[in-house]
């Protein structure tokens, strides 16, 4: 019996300690392959391609910490199932803590800049998609810490700030503000020095659903060595009860090249849970016509 009393109070610390440790969660395995074939037309020529559109696989995963507190990591990387070349390219990809107070990732990811854009660009990674002819501020940045507030009453603040890293390089800071609840969403986000020095971007998006029709809005304006240059889109999605979804989006910019304008008319028809089958037209014109061009494509799109 002494035995026994003498072995319980020499495990009893190691049993306290153990208990007290945490063990982060294995990860989750995740992915997106987004293909197409397209005919194309730009200053290249016309010609026929098959695209991958920003497919990607990672990792992610979280843990429970001490206080409430929840670890939370991220891992992901763009491939070009398209190519034989094997070809990774880093995303979003961070470490970070989550609690009551909010949310700190440190890392790569999106700017809320970026993320502002919620679902408003209905071709996002096509050849449609608003950095084709919008904007060029959709950044994903490196070096930066992002702190994200909990949600209030539909509002949300987002933080993030780009460590520059070298001398005479401004530090750039990405904030962004937005309310969503039921079917109305809105945010404005304001960029200062993430693209280089003296460089500011200020976005507002809106987007809401009417009789089972989505619409959105977005409006950006770019300040750089004392010039402006705005750009605009406007986007609706309607959704059918067959499981099909009708798109259509239409935008103006003098961001990318002077005088831009672009459309584009589209579908997407379920094929089951994270399975779509994809069909757009894009059409793009500008001030400089060796800037004009046009696709047309259709592809599949798995989400796992």
């Amino acid at each position: 019996m002494k035995k026994h009393v003498l072995l319980a109070a020499l495990l009893a610390p190691m049993a306290t300690q153990a208990a007290e440790t945490i063990e982060i969660q294995l990860p989750e395995f995740y992915g997106k392959l987004n293909l197409t074939v397209q005919s194309s037309d730009d200053s290249s020529g016309k010609f026929t391609e098959v695209n991958s559109n920003a497919s990607r696989l990672g990792l992610k995963g979280k843990g429970e910490l001490k206080h409430g507190i929840q670890a939370i990591y991220q891992v992901e990387y763009q491939t070009t199932p398209d190519s034989s070349a094997s070809d990774l390219s880093q995303r979003n990809t961070f470490a970070g803590l989550k609690g009551a107070p909010g949310q700190l990732i440190i890392g790569t990811f999106d700017t809320p800049l970026k993320v502002l854009q919620k679902k408003v660009d209905q071709f996002n990674d096509l050849e449609g998609d608003i950095k084709s002819a919008i904007t060029v501020s959709d950044n994903r940045k490196g070096n930066s810490v992002m702190y994200t507030s909990p949600r209030l009453y539909g509002l949300q603040l987002a933080a993030d700030h780009v460590a520059a890293e070298q001398e005479g390089r401004n530090d750039g800071t990405s904030v962004s503000l937005t309310y969503d609840r039921g079917p109305i969403y809105f945010g404005v986000a304001r960029d200062t020095d993430v693209e280089g020095n003296d460089i500011d971007v200020t976005r507002v998006v809106a987007q809401t659903k009417l009789a089972g029709v989505q619409f959105g809005a977005l409006w950006e304006q770019q300040e750089m060595d004392d010039l402006d240059a705005e750009g605009w889109m406007a986007s609706l999605a309607y959704k059918l009860d067959m499981g099909l979804t009708l798109k259509a989006q239409y935008g103006e910019s003098d961001i990318v090249n002077e005088g831009m304008s672009t459309y584009s008319v589209g579908a997407d028809y379920s094929l089951g849970k994270g399975a779509k089958a994809i069909a757009f037209y894009t059409d793009e014109s500008a001030d400089d016509e060796a800037k004009d061009a046009s696709y047309a494509g259709m592809g599949i799109e798995f989400k796992f």
